[in-house]
Formats: structure tokens, sequence, C-alpha cells
């Protein structure tokens, strides 16, 4: 057993040499001299933001040529702006890519007429980060409990009808019977926040990840500036500041939870890249390896952390499937509940 590891593995690391060498031959000079555009769906400082502009930093050199990277940013209607852009009119050469929404497939299913994309037609690369939505509000405001939502009157700041925050706080506030004012419009997580610190607002719901990143401070010491009181996702989020924070599925009834785990399909998406529908297919399995390699690089990790980022690592192929299977068995009874729960129609 012993010899049969230890000649199985220099097996394994050679097969894994030649198959990186042959992408790499599949690739050939197609990005040398280069220039690629990463497309970020929102304005600048927020975890796509972040997460795209570590991309950008780390891509290029796991693939032949070592192309340029630059970022652009496309903000508006919660993403979908973006979204629309690159599946319809983004170039298709390879030369462009997105940080593609998390809630790719919620937005599809519950707003066809608007969003102009297949989630399936994508080329998914890989993901860099899974997260759950998280509900944190101003401990002035006088809610100490997702109960005392019920009772107390608030203002939540949200992006647009399509982003996270929006679908997070509508459905939780008709499940739960709050008292909520949703105010759309801001351009970015930052901004929905910065609504937040300044009193605008007093609540808003992007990831842990955001929160973490962009505030950690707001949730430390006797008296800490807001408190996070309601999480969304298929499990609970790991980060030890979510310990005791309920889940939305545990508060709702039997036949709602569905619509819950519906939303939750945003956290697997994560935060990464993608193709454009239409892009040569010789590119998508070269480019993913050099995602995978860019996911294990400790200088990657390195940039991450500094950013106050983590790396919870999701491949293209497994995305790929994931999101086809999820459009295969989404329900049209629980799409149009959640649809009539939402919008109102």
């Amino acid at each position: 057993m012993l010899n049969k590891i230890k000649f199985g593995l220099p097996v394994v690391l050679a097969a894994s040499m030649v198959l990186t060498t042959a992408m790499a031959n599949e690739l050939g000079d197609h990005y040398k001299g280069k220039t690629i555009t990463i497309t970020i769906p929102y304005g600048p400082g927020g975890t796509y933001d972040k997460y795209g502009s570590s991309f950008s930093n780390h891509l290029g050199r796991e693939l032949p040529g070592k192309p340029t990277i630059i970022m652009q940013y496309m903000p508006g209607a919660g993403g979908s702006r973006a979204m629309n852009w690159f599946a319809n009119i983004a170039p298709k050469q390879g030369y462009n890519l997105l940080v593609p929404l998390d809630n790719s497939i919620v937005n599809q299913l519950l707003r066809p007429k608007k969003m102009k994309y297949n989630a399936n037609d994508f080329r998914w690369l890989g993901s860099s980060n899974q997260t759950n939505s998280v509900i944190c509000i101003r401990s002035d405001s006088g809610v100490k409990n997702v109960s005392d939502m019920k009772r107390i009157k608030t203002i939540a700041s949200v992006t647009g009808p399509a982003s996270s925050t929006f679908l997070f706080i509508s459905l939780a506030a008709k499940l739960l019977d709050w008292k909520v004012q949703i105010v759309a419009g801001y351009k970015g997580s930052s901004r929905a926040m910065f609504a937040v610190e300044q009193g605008e607002t007093q609540m808003t719901a992007p990831n842990w990840l955001a929160w973490g990143s962009k505030v950690p401070h707001w949730f430390v010491g006797k008296n800490p500036f807001a408190k996070c009181i309601l999480q969304n996702g298929y499990e609970p989020d790991p980060a030890s500041a979510m310990k005791g924070v309920p889940m939305l599925t545990d508060l709702i009834k039997p036949d709602e939870k569905p619509l819950a785990l519906f939303l939750a399909s945003a956290g697997p998406l994560g935060r990464g890249l993608v193709l454009p529908p239409g892009a040569p297919k010789r590119l998508v399995a070269p480019l993913r390896a050099a995602y995978d390699r860019m996911n294990k690089s400790k200088k990657f990790l390195a940039e991450l952390k500094k950013r106050k980022l983590r790396l919870i690592p999701t491949s293209g192929n497994d995305i790929q499937q994931m999101v086809a299977n999820t459009l295969k068995s989404a329900s049209p009874a629980v799409i149009k509940r959640a649809r009539k729960i939402i919008y109102g129609k």
C-alpha cells in the first residue's frame, strides 16, 4: 500500500502538469499583449469591487501571455444593468469578464421581463466566496430582536429592486409582519451602509462579508453601534460574529420555507467571474484552471486577508452545474408566490 501511494503521487502530479500544459497550449497567444476588462455591477467600495480588484491583481499571472487586467464599474438597477449589458452587448472574444450578481438565478426567475439573460448561458469560471444575506440594524432604533420589528417602525436602505438587500428585506418583512419602509436607489452596499451610519435609515441587508469587511467596528464593545438580527442561507454563516443570529427558515411557517431557500440560492454563487454567452468554448477550461490556480495562490489569499475578505472556493464546473440544476428544479409555484410577496404582482 505504501509503495502504491508513493508511486501514485508523482503520476498524479505528472498528469496534472500535462493537463495544465495542454490548457496553456489551448490558449496559445490569445492573451499575449492583450487587456482583459472585468466589469463590476456596482460602484466602488463594495465587496464586488474588492473581490474584482483582487482578481485583477492576480488572475493575469496565471494566464499565458500575462495579460493586463483592468476594471470598469457599471452600477444601476441593483446590478441588473451590468448583467444585461454583459449578456447581450459585451464583446465575446474572451477579453471581457464580469463579477456576476450572486442572485443571478433569483432575478432571472422573478423578473424575466427585466432580466435579459439566462444565467446558465454564462460560462462560470469559479467563485472565491460563499455567504448569507444578513439584516443588521442600528442599536438606537429600539430593536433588540426580530420580534421587535413587528411593533417598531423602521426604514431600510437598499440598492435596487434586483439586489439581494431588497429581496431579503422585502421577503422577511412580509413573512414576519414587520413595520419597515424600504428606500431603494443607493449605489452599492457601501452607500446603503453610509445611510445607516448617517441616520437616514436604520438598517440594510448585504451579506456578512460586506458587514465584516467594511464596518466591523459597529458590532464591538458594550454598546455596539448596530446588531445583526436575521440571516438567510442554506446554513448559518460560519463567521464567529454570526453565532446566535437566527435563520429566516427557523422563524417562518413550514410552507414558507421554500421561499427563503429560493432566495438562498444566491449564497453559493458568492463572488467570482464569468465569460459572456457566446465566448469561444476553447477558452472555458483554461480560464477555469487559471481561476483555480489563483484561488490556491498564497499571494491571492494574502490580499484577501488584507482586505478583510475570506476565501471559500468553488470551481467553475461545480457552479455551472448548480446553476443549471437550480434553474431546472425551480418550482413555478414558489416563484409565483415569491414574486407576489416581494413585488406585489
